[in-house]
């Protein structure tokens, strides 16, 4: 169709390669319909044109349904329908899709993972050995002394257990009316208690347990009695 034409004065119409080829093999100037010899050629673009129309059309109503179907398809996708059987189905379409994104979402390296769980467990293995160590030996008075100094700084002037005050040396004292002193004992831990208060702890909750825990920090200790 695209091929130029010529319109003939007797009013048939060739195309105009196939028009010229006939006359080359007649060498003849003659009409192949009518057989008149004497005619006039005008190239015409009639058929040229009414293809590209057609083509256009074709085109413009292949991207119109491509249109209007991505935008039916996302209209399904976003608004659930009015039907309870196909809302149902839309609505569990949405969650599993969800459900899908959020775990795609969620990326964990799992050597990265052991390794961590590796490094914790190497740490907290030193950690405990260390305070087998230091409980399984016995403290001496600078030991003790250092202790003593780390609960004067964190400021324990009252007992945990009894929420009473401790009558400590070094401590300050009140000036409220004196109360009868209590004899306080220091733990490995650098906590301090009343020593009553921490027996009466230890037989309630341990009996008669070879080690006993600090009731504050859980930590295996050795215990010192303070001078008041």
């Amino acid at each position: 169709m695209l091929k130029n034409k010529v319109l003939l004065s007797c009013s048939h119409v060739f195309h105009r390669a196939c028009l010229q080829a006939f006359e080359k093999f007649t060498s003849k100037k003659t009409c192949p319909l009518c057989r008149r010899s004497q005619y006039q050629t005008r190239v015409i673009h009639t058929g040229a044109q009414l293809f590209k129309a057609k083509c256009a059309a074709r085109i413009q109503a292949c991207w119109r349904g491509h249109v209007v179907r991505k935008w039916y398809q996302d209209l399904r996708r976003t608004v659930p329908p009015k039907d309870a059987k196909l809302r149902r189905k839309f609505f569990e379409e949405k969650f599993t899709e969800i459900s899908h994104r959020l775990l795609m979402s969620y990326h964990t390296d799992t050597e990265e993972l052991l390794a961590e769980i590796d490094r914790c467990l190497a740490v907290n293995r030193s950690v405990l050995q260390q305070l087998e160590e230091r409980c399984g030996r016995e403290l001496t008075d600078e030991d003790w002394g250092r202790i003593q100094m780390q609960a004067l700084h964190r400021g324990a002037h009252e007992c945990p257990i009894c929420l009473a005050a401790l009558s400590v040396s070094g401590a300050p004292s009140g000036t409220g009316p004196q109360q009868p002193r209590r004899e306080a004992v220091l733990l490995s831990c650098s906590h301090v208690f009343h020593r009553t208060c921490l027996l009466a702890l230890e037989e309630l909750s341990w009996g008669d347990a070879p080690r006993h825990a600090c009731p504050l920090c859980r930590s295996h200790y050795q215990k010192k009695i303070l001078e008041c």
